[in-house]
């Protein structure tokens, strides 16, 4: 019987030091690249949490953190101190806007191809025609946002506004009012609470904004462009991969979150799905995270025509890039 070969012990140790030193360098090669959410962990974010669990990101040579936003987090100021290389947009509005205030931001991708921002109303009303006398609970972002939107295609009126504070429980107890939401989120919320209500998304009725974006500045894009690129494709992948089997990505999302809950995580992902929120449209067509000149060309025109940019100040080619989706291709 042939004795297995044995190596002197020194070699044996080099070769030991050898994978070591091999993984160390493979570790350095990882670069740190921080993004920051603009809201408390949840479904709405599973692709990059996902791309986080299943190490996609780090195939493209990124350590990457998520950093989880909230009420009271200014996602923008935050990156333009330098403590976050990008930072997810609520829509591409909001980039525009934030550029007119001097901040270099560009938009880079779109994981939400559909706005799910939605009104919320009880059982009877049909449509947004069937608002325009009630209470309608907003935020202060949505007038700079779907609110001039609905004013000017609903008829709606400053009025009706009152101030929405992110608790469902002023809309439980008005049974004839009607409040902003997130679809994937507050009507869950309301249904447990023993609520029934309607929810109106915005985007099914020619509300042109993206949603979920990845926003950059302008010299992050150019001085760590290949990690930029990176990021894109990951988080495009990461997709993909939440959707097939969530499971990684809710683990983190849940120790990042622990208030969320297994029931919360399903509705919500069952509502991007049956939505298209990430997969529809030219998403279907181009891949996930894709951004288009027309329909970036459709949101400036919104803005403008509610006076909510000044077109002489900004220019609408510098708020966007396409140079990282157009031939990605990472089809749902």
């Amino acid at each position: 019987m042939t004795q297995p070969r044995r190596f002197p012990t020194f070699i044996r140790a080099l070769g030991v030091a050898s994978l070591a030193a091999a993984a160390a360098a493979g570790a350095a090669a990882q670069e740190s690249f921080t993004y920051v959410t603009n809201w408390y962990a949840q479904a709405e974010h599973g692709g990059y949490y996902q791309a986080v669990a299943t190490g996609i990101y780090k195939k493209y040579g990124l350590d990457v953190t998520i950093r989880m936003g909230g009420p009271q987090v200014n996602i923008y100021q935050i990156m333009g101190a330098g403590q976050a290389d990008c930072v997810m947009g609520s829509s591409d509005l909001q980039a525009i806007q934030m550029r007119e205030s001097g901040l270099p931001i560009v938009t880079v991708a779109a994981s939400f191809q559909k706005d799910p921002q939605v009104l919320i109303a009880h059982e009877g009303v049909k449509g947004f025609e069937d608002m325009k006398d009630k209470t309608i609970l907003i935020s202060s972002l949505a007038h700079r946002g779907f609110w001039p939107w609905l004013k000017a295609k609903y008829g709606f009126t400053d009025a009706q506004v009152r101030p929405y504070t992110f608790n469902i429980q002023p809309f439980m107890a008005d049974k004839s009012g009607v409040q902003q939401g997130y679809l994937t989120s507050e009507p869950f919320a309301i249904q447990r609470a023993g609520g029934k209500a309607n929810a109106f998304m915005f985007s099914d009725f020619g509300f042109p904004a993206y949603a979920n974006t990845v926003a950059c500045l302008e010299k992050t894009i150019k001085e760590r462009n290949k990690a930029v690129a990176g990021f894109v494709r990951g988080t495009a992948e990461g997709w993909k991969s939440y959707f097939e089997n969530p499971a990684p990505g809710n683990a983190l999302i849940k120790r990042d979150n622990p208030n969320m809950t297994d029931e919360q995580l399903a509705y919500s992902l069952v509502k991007l799905k049956e939505m298209g929120i990430v997969t529809s449209g030219d998403a279907s067509r181009q891949g996930i995270g894709v951004i288009t000149d027309a329909r970036a060309k459709a949101s400036w025109d919104f803005l403008v025509s509610a006076k909510l940019v000044d077109p002489t100040k900004v220019d609408l080619s510098k708020t966007y890039s396409t140079e990282f989706v157009r031939d990605l291709k990472v089809m749902p």
